[in-house]
């Protein structure tokens, strides 16, 4: 990236999409986002609802539970490391420019344009509110006053709004009621992004959806390991009636088989990002966890006669 195209502080100035918010539905949106390859920005500063609690204790994987902040590093981190430019600033307003796209302003006074833009900000969705969308928000009274709050019910079940280009990970119901909920929310408005993505980019309406995993080479077997059968199966997809051109087509069909034989992969492979993994985790556990968890491992190897005795 030029500096052409950054905002002088290293912040794409027109990244392909905007995050509002670096809780868990931000965060995991991300993920899925990065790993496509697009330019995601997270921007996160301001009132976290995860914050709000004590400590973690239902989020699966973590048997004796995790604070909280090690648990943002986590999330931080792993947005990061797929890709995620993560920036500490609030967004005060989204509107529309003349030609469509989103422009975001922060209260750094960064602005910055972009195609799409993912609410993800549980306690408040003000920032929206130039887009000029009356059904976004509903009126209650509270205390003899009338306020205004974003209606939960405006995003569809999948994030999507009648506002081309902006997805709502959050707020959203009871879909955020739980951390973990968040994130698989996150993960779902990702996903639908990125099939909107897929079709503008031509892509047939039967493979548009994307599925982010890896496989095993060792089931890659049979007729699957000629490329002439994923040229077929690419092709059986493809309706006559799709408007692509033919150039185009063959085009994404090579990308999307390169892509997809790309997840298939090795024993070797497993193994050297299972390391790398169980590494990466013991950077956000404190030394002296680990130096005492080492101390005992080496004392029942001792005790077991495993030890040199020296």
């Amino acid at each position: 990236m030029s500096e052409d195209e950054t905002d002088g502080d290293g912040l794409a100035a027109d990244p392909d999409v905007v995050i509002v918010g670096g809780g868990p539905a931000g965060c995991s949106a991300g993920v899925f986002l990065a790993r496509y390859g697009l330019d995601a920005v997270i921007f996160d500063r301001g009132p976290a609802s995860l914050r709000r609690c004590a400590y973690l204790e239902n989020y699966l994987g973590f048997p004796a539970g995790i604070d909280i902040e090690t648990m943002y590093d986590l999330m931080h981190d792993h947005a990061a490391t797929a890709g995620c430019e993560i920036v500490s600033d609030t967004v005060e307003a989204v509107a529309r420019s003349g030609d469509g796209e989103f422009v975001v302003r922060t209260q750094d006074d960064r602005t910055v344009t972009t195609e799409r833009v993912v609410a993800a900000a549980r306690y408040d969705a003000a920032f929206l509110r130039a887009l000029g969308s009356d059904e976004m928000f509903a009126v209650h009274e509270h205390e003899g006053e009338r306020r205004e709050h974003f209606d939960r019910d405006y995003p569809n079940p999948d994030g999507t709004t009648p506002i081309d280009g902006l997805y709502v990970a959050s707020p959203a119901g009871d879909a955020e009621a739980q951390a973990i909920m968040s994130a698989g929310r996150g993960a779902r408005v990702a996903r639908t992004l990125l099939a909107d993505v897929r079709r503008e980019r031509g892509f047939p309406e039967a493979i548009a959806s994307h599925w982010d995993w890896r496989r095993k080479e060792a089931t890659l077997t049979g007729e699957w390991t000629d490329r002439d059968r994923w040229d077929a199966w690419f092709d059986e997809q493809v309706d006559g009636d799709d408007d692509v051109a033919e150039g185009r087509l063959l085009e994404l069909r090579e990308q999307e088989i390169d892509r997809r034989v790309a997840t298939y992969v090795s024993e070797a492979e497993i193994e050297r990002r299972t390391e790398r993994g169980h590494k990466r985790l013991l950077e956000h556990v404190d030394d002296e966890y680990i130096l005492e968890a080492a101390r005992e491992i080496e004392g029942r190897a001792k005790a077991s006669g495993g030890g040199s005795g020296q």
